[in-house]
């Protein structure tokens, strides 16, 4: 957590103008973030944590590289704005000698400019204080200031608290009386039988895994979307609340994309699919790609920290909801919510399940 404030240092030293952002502060913070990721793997793999500690120290790293890259990089774009305002506050004094449409642009560039300087308090936002704040928030996407409640509510906080509690022994339970022995018996599969007799096992094995593993899901989800982070938001008088919507009512894969984890669309919408358009200017079609394909491997290296094996099973199933998502768009499909619903939740019960098993198995 303390490295992170490497990503303020590195604005800092722009701001006092011993670096500039353009290649020199981008470099550095790539470089750390590359470090970022790739040092807390390395010390649980050195350490030889067991999977469950691998696994929380990749997930949280993961969180804090968005944080910081949201950090720097949109504070990078105001570099970057302030930069085009000087120019442009350079060119506009030389009005008289231009043309009335340059002008005109000139105009419109400073007015944007400006409103997108003061509307993050640039470059006064850049401390310490303001980071650290932004780390406590449960949010991934950066911007100095954010809606605040005006105390804590301590009747909501316990509520809360105590459903994380509750919850967490309940998922403890399921998994220790009715995924625990399915496990063992996989892996007792892997290493003792023919790949054919997996093969013929395998789908008892799921049928037998998807009622526990489909409550541990959704569980999971109700733990940290629901209880975790409004815990968190309570705590820090964070008033935006917006961590998911309404994902269960999905007609396609998009849509529960932008629903389940609202958070990380944000983060990915900003950073990725945005940046993707304008940075590599490529189509739509394009960024989507590139979009999931990045969150695809994100998944996948969670499914190597647990598993220590690359089958690449979640990347295929989650790329292929592109494919679900033109058929959803498709003219046999567009006005047939409720069957679109009913084939999302099919992909719900069936997905997870028939990925982790998977991995067990094969």
């Amino acid at each position: 957590y303390l490295s992170t404030y490497t990503a303020v240092i590195i604005q800092m030293l722009i701001k006092n103008n011993i670096i500039n952002w353009k290649y020199v502060g981008f470099t550095l913070q790539a470089i750390f973030e590359v470090l970022l990721l790739w040092c807390p793997f390395h010390f649980a793999d050195r350490m030889e944590y067991p999977w469950i500690a691998q696994i929380f120290l990749m997930l949280h790293s993961v969180v804090m590289l968005m944080k910081v890259h949201s950090y720097a990089f949109y504070n990078g774009y105001l570099w970057e704005i302030s930069q085009e305002l000087e120019f442009s506050r350079m060119f506009y004094e030389k009005k008289d000698s231009l043309t009335d449409d340059i002008v005109k642009a000139l105009e419109n560039s400073i007015t944007f400019c400006k409103s997108e300087i003061q509307s993050q308090e640039f470059p006064n936002n850049i401390t310490f204080c303001n980071f650290f704040n932004y780390s406590m928030f449960p949010v991934l996407v950066y911007q100095s200031k954010y809606p605040r409640n005006e105390k804590i509510r301590y009747d909501y906080l316990f509520q809360k608290v105590a459903g994380i509690f509750g919850i967490i022994l309940l998922m403890i339970a399921i998994a220790q009386y009715r995924l625990y022995p399915i496990v063992m018996k996989c892996l007792e599969l892997q290493a003792t039988t023919s790949f054919w007799f997996r093969v013929q096992t395998y789908p008892f094995i799921l049928i037998e895994t998807i009622p526990p593993f489909l409550c541990v899901y959704l569980l999971t989800f109700y733990l940290i979307w629901e209880l975790i982070l409004n815990a968190i938001a309570e705590l820090t008088r964070f008033a935006d609340r917006e961590f998911y919507r309404y994902w269960w009512n999905s007609v396609d894969w998009n849509e529960y994309a932008r629903d389940w984890n609202v958070p990380v669309h944000k983060f990915l919408l900003r950073h990725v699919y945005h940046s993707s358009l304008s940075a590599l200017h490529v189509d739509k079609t394009t960024a989507t790609v590139l979009t999931f394909g990045l969150s695809s491997i994100v998944h996948e290296l969670a499914m190597y920290v647990i598993f220590k094996k690359i089958r690449f099973y979640l990347t295929i199933l989650q790329m292929s909801q592109l494919s679900l998502v033109q058929l959803s768009r498709s003219k046999w499909m567009r006005d047939k919510f409720i069957l679109g619903n009913c084939i999302f939740w099919t992909g719900i019960v069936f997905g997870p399940s028939l990925m982790c098993t998977m991995y067990l198995v094969f």
